[in-house]
């Protein structure tokens, strides 16, 4: 009897295990997908998911305030995207300062680190632009504010290290937001970022355009610019011609000629800009006896005389509108030309934005990001070109800076990065990157030089050539 109780009490037990074991089974929560994840982040919708070996690419709308100050005030829609890879992994915070592209792709950071890339597009570039568009609201701390919301909204998803990168405008921008929110960041990689603190002060680009490449170089390009203008009457005709056949107009800059001449006067600034030192081979070695196709086609392919035209300047209001307002523009000066050819310079941001949007310096913004960065730096590492025009007014460190760099790289254009620099400062980038992602492996925090990108390059996503555009447009 009593073999037979305690047969029944084992038997009792045992089901009574079987049965809580199969409810704590049950209760264990189901692994939500990322894209479910991402979109229940009140604001945002998605556009569309495209497919990528190894990651989830996701092309998303996020609502944001027109206003940050007032976010009653109105909202519209910023698009942004993410390359996802794990949750696990670091993610890194990029945005080129103009449209996004919606293309899968993976900036230098990214696969530093091996990390989900967000990336963001900058407001007021189509179509992420107010209906209507109150141009005040544009400006480097709404912008900094974009970036500050998305990185609160999708912190709780990714939530390892961060690090904000971008070139060009994108690597002010990666400035300007850690001026302004200091404690999102985990680092800051700043490609090519110009520096324009004194924008009346621009003798800087003089001494660059007068030592950049070597001598020949440098003649032949002036020689074919100066040719340009000396050329201006049947230059002219073809340009009219080009832009007629094309739908062209020039209500914006004022006229054909204004165009005609900016173009031009881009010339030497968006060779240095865009190509290297071996592409001079490619320039007319004799201006004065080259063909008028010659001159012309050297121009187009380097200046672009689609640039000045209502449709060239259109998609860069923004930018325009931001460097006549905030941001600054170089001036630069002839020497190579005669004053007779020259009618009206380097024109102002302010003739390439239409004059129905108001305009208003303010000579304080850069003055004020330039004072924090030498004062406030950390965790920053700036890098630039050594022919890059951009980089003649860089972004420099001070004493209060910490654990901060500034890099050049030989013989590089705007499309610097920490692959060109020397073997030793290529080094310590790639470590600093790495421990501010909190994933250096140990043998880099023991050995800097050991350091190396986490990810294999793949040809597809990591874009290494510079994004083009027009020049005299960072």
């Amino acid at each position: 009897m009593r073999k037979a109780l305690r047969w029944l009490l084992a038997l009792v037990v045992l089901i009574g295990t079987v049965s809580t074991a199969g409810a704590a089974t049950a209760a264990e929560p189901k692994a939500v997908d990322i894209k479910d994840r991402l979109l229940s982040i009140p604001g945002m919708s998605l556009i569309e998911e495209k497919p990528y070996t190894g990651y989830r690419f996701f092309v998303l709308n996020y609502t944001q305030p027109v206003d940050h100050r007032h976010p009653s005030k109105g909202t519209f829609q910023q698009r942004i995207t993410v390359l996802h890879k794990d949750v696990s992994r670091p993610t890194v915070f990029y945005t080129g300062g103009y449209n996004v592209s919606t293309t899968p792709s993976r900036r230098e950071p990214t696969q530093i680190v091996d990390g989900n890339q967000v990336s963001m597009e900058y407001r007021y570039f189509t179509p992420s632009r107010p209906a209507p568009a109150d141009w005040s609201k544009l400006d480097i701390w709404q912008a900094a504010s974009d970036q500050h919301r998305i990185f609160e909204a999708l912190k709780p998803v990714y939530s390892e290290n961060w690090i904000s990168t971008g070139g060009s405008k994108g690597g002010m921008t990666a400035t300007y937001y850690e001026r302004f929110y200091p404690r999102d960041m985990d680092g800051v990689v700043a490609y090519v970022a110009p520096n324009d603190v004194v924008n009346k002060e621009d003798s800087a680009y003089d001494r660059f355009f007068a030592r950049v490449g070597t001598e020949e170089c440098r003649d032949k390009l002036n020689g074919v610019q100066r040719e340009a203008l000396v050329r201006r009457a049947p230059l002219e005709k073809k340009y009219a011609a080009y832009a007629a056949e094309n739908g062209y107009t020039f209500d914006t800059i004022g006229s054909l000629d204004r165009a005609y001449e900016a173009v031009v006067l881009d010339y030497v600034w968006g060779f240095w800009q865009y190509s290297t030192l071996a592409d001079c081979a490619d320039i007319p070695a004799d201006a004065k006896n080259a063909t008028d196709e010659a001159i012309w086609d050297s121009v187009d392919t380097i200046s672009g005389f689609s640039a000045y035209t209502d449709q060239g300047l259109e998609t860069y209001t923004p930018y325009y509108y931001q460097a006549g307002t905030q941001l600054g523009a170089p001036t630069i000066h002839f020497p190579h030309i005669e004053k007779k050819y020259i009618r009206y310079g380097y024109q102002p941001p302010r003739n390439f934005v239409p004059r129905s949007i108001p305009m208003k310096f303010e000579p304080w913004a850069m003055r004020d990001v330039d004072t924090w960065v030498k004062h406030n730096a950390r965790h920053m590492l700036f890098v630039y070109g050594e022919n890059d025009p951009w980089g003649a007014e860089p972004f420099r460190l001070g004493h209060g800076a910490r654990d901060s760099y500034v890099m050049t790289a030989p013989g590089m254009n705007h499309g610097a990065n920490v692959a060109g620099l020397v073997p030793d400062q290529k080094a310590l980038a790639t470590a600093r990157i790495l421990d501010w992602a909190d994933v250096a492996p140990a043998k880099v925090q023991e050995n800097p030089s050991a350091a190396r990108p986490l990810a294999k390059f793949d040809a597809k996503l990591d874009q290494r050539d510079v994004e083009r555009e027009p020049a005299l447009r960072p």
